[in-house]
């Protein structure tokens, strides 16, 4: 019994997730970003102190489970490493090792080590540049097959490589779990060993009788967690994600998720400690040739998207302008991975704030439409010596046929021409003029990052005067 209600809770869990980032036509809805928002490290770094006081309180009375309840990359380790090797050892001081380093290196400013370690991210990443890629592929071909026949029910889009190197990370994590199961759950993940330690007082956990075990074997073979060892009669409580696999197995009846009858009082105060450490341990964790990248609206500014984002690409897949990208060194090599923005292929929706609003780390603040139309992530800056006008005396203007607040205006030039003027103190940086401007390798004109976002000055909608005709026009 305890093993469907865990299958069938994990499964939900990881099929609407992995559905999520790969959902470019908007079935689901936006409210499923939720599922993102209960997972360990972002809620951490969003300071969500209910879901933390859930997680935590859940660990020391049942174990680890959210390794294998919730954690979409616990659940697709069991998935992909069902005929893989157990790997049976277990470096303890290595994982600990890992947690530490990765918390101090956060707390120095280098986020990258928590956002590559971070299981949720590390499943978001396998999930946009591995199976969306063959998602799309799976689309396209019923595209083309349903499009012969008269029917337009599915459409083709546009299969793109987004990055190089967040792609060959991806494809060391999936090969990991395919050929070592939950090596990377039980070894190198710091949440793993974080939950690995509650697990080890919790009220609820796999125990063994040894009266009834006949030291078979069978258990041990089974646990996908390598945790079990028969010939002892003993559970390495750090490693076991109570996924409850031997419970089925044991034709003995030796074991059993329950509680211990003699706990003694210092284990009770134990736990007594521990969910008042929960409660408050969210208040604890409170305290081209751009100069700048352009950081995604909500994210107030680069210094606070490093110290919040774990790089899950969550808001990358949801973009549906497709102008969020994996950085490579554009924050620096501490913001590897991390969403920027980028105008070759679109430009940002000025009405549209979706990446702010499926951000499960906070790392993105929730925007209201109004509040996006005064942000300003990035200032407009044109260089007249290559924009076509100047260049080959033709006209344009695409530039501010695209600028959604006037700050692109055309002014008279020479040759009754005319040539764009900017006032970057109305610009947002949507990146409208930046991507519609036809000169090519360098844009004439572009988008400059702000570091730290500002406000952008109200401007006066032009208005056209409406003249009364009384006559015929001709």
């Amino acid at each position: 019994m305890l093993k469907k209600l865990r299958v069938i809770i994990s499964l939900i869990i990881f099929s609407l997730l992995t559905f999520f980032f790969l959902d470019f036509a908007g079935i689901l809805p936006l409210q499923i970003h939720v599922l993102g928002q209960i997972q360990f490290i972002p809620a951490w770094l969003s300071r969500s102190v209910f879901v933390m006081a859930f997680l935590l309180i859940c660990a020391l009375l049942f174990g680890r489970v959210y390794c294998s309840f919730i954690c979409p990359m616990g659940v697709f380790q069991d998935i992909a490493g069902r005929c893989s090797k157990k790997h049976r050892k277990s470096y303890l001081l290595l994982r600990w090792s890992i947690l530490a380093i990765s918390l101090v290196l956060f707390n120095l400013g280098f986020p990258v080590a928590m956002g590559l370690l971070d299981p949720y991210s590390a499943y978001g990443r396998i999930a946009i540049h591995i199976f969306k890629p063959i998602y799309l592929a799976m689309n396209n071909a019923l595209a083309y097959i349903f499009n012969h026949f008269g029917n337009y029910t599915f459409y083709r889009v546009e299969i793109t490589l987004l990055s190089v190197s967040s792609l060959c990370v991806a494809l060391i994590m999936c090969g990991l779990a395919l050929i070592k199961g939950r090596f990377y759950c039980n070894t190198i993940c710091p949440v793993g060993t974080l939950f690995g330690f509650f697990n080890k007082f919790s009220l609820f956990k796999i125990r063994i009788d040894s009266d009834k075990c006949a030291s078979c074997g069978i258990c041990e073979k089974k646990c996908k967690a390598s945790c079990i060892d028969s010939k002892t009669k003993t559970v390495d409580y750090n490693r076991c994600v109570n996924c409850f696999d031997c419970l089925n197995n044991c034709n003995k009846k030796a074991i059993s998720f329950s509680t211990n009858k003699t706990v003694d009082k210092s284990r009770r105060k134990f736990i007594l400690t521990g969910l008042t450490v929960a409660l408050a341990a969210p208040s604890v964790f409170a305290q081209t040739n751009k100069k700048n990248a352009i950081s995604p609206p909500g994210a107030i500014s680069v210094e606070r998207l490093q110290k919040h984002c774990t790089s899950c690409h969550l808001c990358i897949s949801k973009c549906p302008s497709k102008v969020l990208k994996p950085a490579f060194t554009e924050y620096g090599i501490g913001g590897m991975m991390m969403p920027v923005m980028y105008f070759e292929k679109g430009f940002c929706n000025y009405d549209c704030t979706i990446c702010t609003n499926v951000c499960p780390n906070n790392a993105l603040t929730p925007l209201t439409v109004e509040q996006k139309h005064r942000l300003q992530v990035g200032k407009v800056v044109f260089v007249p010596e290559l924009c076509v006008v100047n260049t080959k005396g033709t006209s344009c203007g695409a530039c501010s046929e695209h600028c959604p607040t006037q700050a692109v205006k055309m002014v008279p030039y020479k040759n009754g021409l005319t040539i764009p003027f900017v006032d970057a103190s109305i610009c947002v940086g949507c990146g409208g003029c930046e991507f519609i401007c036809p000169v090519r390798p360098s844009r004439a004109i572009y988008v400059e990052g702000n570091r730290i976002h500002q406000q952008a000055r109200a401007f006066d909608v032009e208005k056209k005067e409406e003249k009364e005709i009384t006559d015929f026009g001709f």
